[in-house]
């Protein structure tokens, strides 16, 4: 049984909550963008407000989700990508549809090395359905890691996690000093990758998330060799500042689709409470799921 929902305190075993960045929508016009087809339920058919009568941090909020999902259609550990900045951005809303937000970012690599630069430039439409989880994404990346060197640190680090002993004794991560012993930072990566999918698919205009801990971890050996992964994640929730646990059934192998299932605790909705859903693990230069 999943512990119970709780707030968290002011800080905890991965430091302190990490601040929410309120930047000011910028009036800018997105240029090569590509357009959600016909029906897709954007905002194009109805007046939109005025920027200024946006919520602070709309486009943050966008480029978290685009992450979110670009994370787990590209399905590699190695990929992963962050926010470093959002450069420009516009948003317009269809008041009974929701809220679409047109932007450019850049991103730096989760696992930066020392004097690395910023990994490269993205630029998403992002369409929020009023206050209903799962926007719709449409998100092209530049500067993409090289396809051989992404396939080789995949390799190592499949080859590391089947050499762990099974089942693996792991009771969090971050310990209780916030530290992530290197020999589990694989770990880490790919539940941080399985759980890209579930902070998508949970966040709304108004919510996103952050994976602040893994409590507990399983692994099984499969058939087909693949990395067969079972843990629970405590959720950040912003703006609500609750903490939710998440338990994620993750299949992983280097080279194909990733498969996730997951429950979430106490939920508000049956759509919200469970999902499954596969992708694709080479990262394409267009995603969407207008």
């Amino acid at each position: 049984m999943l512990p119970r929902r709780q707030r968290p305190p002011a800080s905890g075993p991965w430091g302190p909550r990490p601040a929410v960045l309120l930047l000011a929508p910028l009036l800018l016009a997105l240029q090569g963008v590509a357009a959600a087809p016909a029906g897709a339920g954007g905002p194009e058919d109805s007046p939109g407000l005025q920027d200024a009568e946006f919520p602070s941090g709309l486009l943050q909020q966008a480029a978290r989700a685009a992450l979110h999902f670009f994370n787990f259609r590209a399905g590699s550990p190695s990929a992963l990508r962050v926010l470093a900045a959002v450069l420009e951005g516009r948003a317009t809303v269809n008041p009974k549809k929701g809220c679409q937000v047109d932007l450019v970012f850049t991103t730096d690599h989760y696992n930066p090395e020392v004097g690395e630069e910023h990994l490269g430039k993205c630029s998403a439409r992002v369409f929020f359905r009023n206050q209903k989880p799962r926007p719709a994404i449409n998100v092209t990346c530049t500067r993409l890691i090289e396809k051989n060197k992404r396939q080789e640190e995949d390799y190592l680090l499949y080859k590391h996690m089947k050499q762990l002993k099974t089942p693996l004794d792991v009771i969090s991560i971050p310990d209780s000093h916030g530290h992530i012993d290197p020999s589990l930072r694989p770990i880490w990566d790919l539940a941080f990758l399985g759980s890209s999918y579930v902070m998508w698919e949970k966040t709304t205009q108004f919510l996103h998330y952050y994976m602040a801990q893994i409590s507990s971890v399983n692994q099984w050996k499969t058939s087909d060799d693949a990395i067969d992964f079972d843990y629970t994640v405590l959720l950040h929730e912003f703006s609500t500042q609750e903490i939710i646990p998440c338990r994620i059934h993750l299949v992983w192998y280097p080279g194909k689709p990733l498969k996730v299932n997951y429950h979430c605790q106490e939920l508000q909705t049956p759509e919200e409470a469970s999902g499954t859903e596969e992708g694709s693990a080479v990262a394409p230069t267009e995603l969407n799921n207008f």
